[in-house]
């Protein structure tokens, strides 16, 4: 007889606990690189929470950014939290999961659903390490081909005043598509409206999340070629912000 090893084993058995430890394996490892941003978590009162989860928080990894941009290296080198905005809410209740409330401008103050996010104060690029989203009057290869052309249309506010003339349409050249209109404002200063968050009609453009007053307070961007990922998240909250804050009306149930 023979007593070859394999001769009484269960070969299939082994692959199906081999494949189960590696699928747990795998689990493990997608879940704990997931944690590289966000983590350890905090409670509505920014302190560290009780709960963090099953798998714990991973060691810094440190990544290799393209175009120059140095490295980053996270879970411990990832932006600050907003502390401030703790300074900005209060209470209505003392258990949790009941919702806070602004104690002054939510839409300037960056909370709610006007709430932005650290992001690195430099601009989103292409392939080829240049600025994606950029006017489009600074670039010769767009024109408007087919639709209305919302040039010279004049910004109708979500209170029905007029603030402004669009001058020019921001355009993300890798995707080719419109991101923003900018906003000449009759006041003076020009503005960014997100594309998503602007209705163009046959006689203007109607931008119904912020009223004519909110205008002026819209973040404005430091370069008047390009705008950053900063920038482009504290504009995007601002109008966000105003489908709840623009008007105590927008406080109270729709139905």
């Amino acid at each position: 007889m023979s007593n070859a090893f394999f001769a009484n084993f269960d070969l299939a058995s082994l692959t199906l606990w081999l494949f189960w430890i590696f699928f747990a394996g795998l689990i493990y490892y997608l879940q704990t690189e997931n944690m590289r941003e966000g983590f350890p978590l905090v409670d509505e009162d920014g302190n560290e929470a009780a709960n963090q989860g099953l798998f714990p928080v991973p060691k810094d990894k440190t990544f290799v950014l393209p175009n120059n941009q140095g490295e980053l290296t996270v879970p411990s080198g990832q932006p600050g939290d907003r502390t401030d905005v703790h300074d900005k809410l209060a209470r209505t209740a003392g258990a949790n999961g009941f919702p806070f409330v602004p104690t002054g401008n939510p839409l300037a103050d960056g909370i709610g659903p006007a709430s932005w996010v650290s992001r690195k104060d430099v601009p989103e690029l292409d392939a080829h390490g240049k600025p994606k989203i950029i006017p489009m009057a600074s670039s010769d290869h767009f024109h408007v081909s087919a639709g209305r052309d919302p040039r010279g249309l004049p910004v109708q506010a979500g209170d029905g005043k007029l603030v402004g003339r669009i001058t020019d349409m921001w355009i993300d050249e890798p995707e080719q598509l419109v991101r923003y209109l900018e906003i000449e404002l009759d006041e003076g200063g020009k503005r960014l409206v997100p594309m998503t968050l602007a209705k163009i009609k046959s006689n203007r453009v109607r931008i119904h999340a912020i009223y004519a007053e909110h205008f002026a307070g819209v973040p404005e961007t430091a370069s008047t070629t390009q705008v950053t990922k900063l920038e482009e998240d504290k504009i995007s909250a601002y109008y966000a912000g105003g489908k709840l804050y623009a008007d105590d009306a927008r406080l109270e149930p729709q139905l």
